[in-house]
Order: C-alpha cells, then sequence, then structure tokens
C-alpha cells in the first residue's frame, strides 16, 4: 500500500513509518522543508499549499501533525498554537483528498481528551463529548476532516490516549524523576489514566489503515485503563524505584495552570470499537506496556 504520513518525524510518526516500511509499504513523507529525497514531499498547510499528485497517489494518508500538548506553560498564544497547528494540518490534507476523488482513506490524529473530565464513566466511542479546552480543540480538530469525509473518503479519528514509551511522550517527560526515586502520584492519584504502548499504538493504526470498514472515531487505549496511583505504583516496580513523593494539586494548580486540569482530570476510556473489529493488544496490561518501551 501507498502511505502518506504528515507528521512523520514525531516520536509516533518515527515509530509508524518504521514499521509501515518493515512491512514492505511505500512511505511518503510531507515536510515543511525543502524536498531533498524522492520519499519527501514539502508542504506549508498555513497556507494551504500541498502537492494534490501526492495524495491522489496515495491508499492512506495519515495526518499526525500538531504542537505537542504536553508543554508549560499554556500561555493564551500557545493554546491558539495547539489548536491551529491541528486544524490547518487537517484542512489542507482533508481538502486535498476531496480535491482528488476522495480515494484515500484519511486516518488522522485525535486525542481521548474528546470526553473532557468524565471522572468514574466509562467512556467509549459512544460517549458523548465532554467540556474543557482540548475537548473543544478535538471537536475543531475533527470536524476539519469534513471534506474528506463529504467527498466520500473513509475516514477514521484516532482519538489516542497516552501513548507509552521512554523516548517520547508523557513517559519521555517524566522518566528521570521517576528513575531518580522522585516520582509519585499526582493529586490524589485517584483519577483514571487511559494509555497505551507505542507498538500496540502503531499496530492499531497500521490495523485501522488496512481494514476497508474502519471509519469514525476510534479509542486508541489499551483496554484495562489504571488510576493514577496505579500506574505511578507500576512505574516505580518497573524502573525498581521508590514512588513516595506525591505532587500535590493545589501547588500544581498553581504552578501549571490551566494545564493542571488535564493532569488532574479523570478519563476512563476503553478500545471498545478497536475490540469490535477484532484488533489483540500485545501490552494490554499497563505494566506490559511500560516493559515493552523499557526493556528495549
Amino acid at each position: 500500500m501507498r502511505f502518506v504520513i504528515a507528521g512523520s518525524s514525531g516520536f509516533l510518526g518515527t515509530a509508524l513509518r518504521d514499521r509501515l516500511a518493515q512491512e514492505g509499504h511505500h512511505v511518503q513523507r510531507l515536510i515543511r522543508g525543502e524536498a531533498t529525497a524522492p520519499s519527501e514531499s514539502s508542504w506549508d498547510p498555513s497556507t494551504g499549499r500541498i502537492d494534490d499528485e501526492v495524495i491522489a497517489s496515495a491508499d492512506v494518508v495519515v495526518n499526525l501533525a500538531g504542537a505537542p500538548i504536553a508543554r508549560w506553560p499554556w500561555s493564551e498564544s500557545y493554546k491558539r498554537t495547539l489548536l491551529d497547528s491541528r486544524v490547518t494540518t487537517t484542512r489542507t490534507v482533508a481538502e486535498a483528498i476531496a480535491r482528488t476523488g476522495g480515494n484515500a482513506a484519511l486516518l488522522n490524529g485525535s486525542g481521548m481528551n474528546a470526553y473532557g473530565h468524565a471522572g468514574e464513566q466509562v467512556c467509549d466511542e459512544s460517549t458523548a463529548r465532554g467540556q474543557g479546552f482540548l475537548a473543544e480543540v478535538v471537536e475543531q480538530w475533527e470536524g476539519a476532516t469534513s471534506a474528506a469525509t463529504d467527498a466520500g473518503a473513509r475516514v477514521v479519528l484516532l482519538r489516542s490516549g497516552v501513548v507509552l514509551h521512554p523516548d517520547g511522550g508523557t513517559l519521555g517527560l517524566i522518566k528521570l524523576p521517576f528513575r531518580l526515586g522522585l516520582g509519585g502520584r499526582i493529586g490524589s492519584g485517584r483519577q483514571w489514566f487511559s494509555s497505551i504502548s507505542r507498538d500496540d499504538w502503531v499496530s492499531a493504526v497500521v490495523f485501522l489503515a488496512t481494514d476497508p470498514d474502519a471509519s469514525g472515531p476510534v479509542n486508541l487505549v489499551g483496554p484495562e485503563p489504571v488510576t493514577n496511583a496505579e500506574f505511578t505504583k507500576a512505574l516505580g516496580e518497573v524502573l525498581h524505584r521508590p514512588t513516595r513523593i506525591p505532587v500535590p494539586g493545589v501547588p500544581l494548580r498553581l504552578v501549571a495552570g490551566e494545564l493542571s486540569q488535564e493532569l488532574l482530570g479523570s478519563l476512563r476510556v476503553v478500545p471498545k470499537a478497536l475490540l469490535d473489529a477484532g484488533f489483540t493488544f500485545e501490552h494490554p496490561h499497563v505494566r506490559a506496556a511500560l516493559r515493552a518501551g523499557f526493556e528495549r
């Protein structure tokens, strides 16, 4: 199959294109700079510039582009960057798919934050949208795929949870203090934490790309969500370090501002669509997911 990937140099995009290449698929990267190899195509989503011939030649377009969420602080200007970097890239890709006949499937990045702060509620793909800044971002982000959907393209919305691997993402940020024995639960630790190993995330994306029946929102999380306290304990056990230094909620709110709402929020998300489609997780438990990252 022929894949075109936006965001291919990031934490997830790099792992995905490596897997696709290993499996014999043709991969072309959309890059912001000058293309210097046949496997690259220059684009500028801020102006809507993209090579329609590249999109027309693709079986699947995977869009993972967007500014990182795990960054502090969230100034008003950075919040605008978080939103615009997702909406403009998605709209550019979706409109190109529409212009070229809607033949390419679109697998578009998204997030489990669509469900807001759901507390103890178990959230699957049928759960209503929630409230909060990131929920609003997801709503506009997913809405930007409408041109591709209206053109008849198959569109899958990748509502990813916390992807676990020490190379990046949340685990990349917190691995040092935990290795130093300075890690601990956040706030009460009772908030739900829905995650997935990076290997399972990549496998799920490939599974969805090659399944002609897959469409709509799909939760990319493991089948067994845990609380923050359970995750903290598991990470300490995998690293053989104590986890006795909690991060109290009040100081966290003072330091991290609006970002603290996401750190203290509770999301108990399950991958109903993936399981119903027959996907098998290699690392269904959080300890297995953590070991898969650190032991490799």
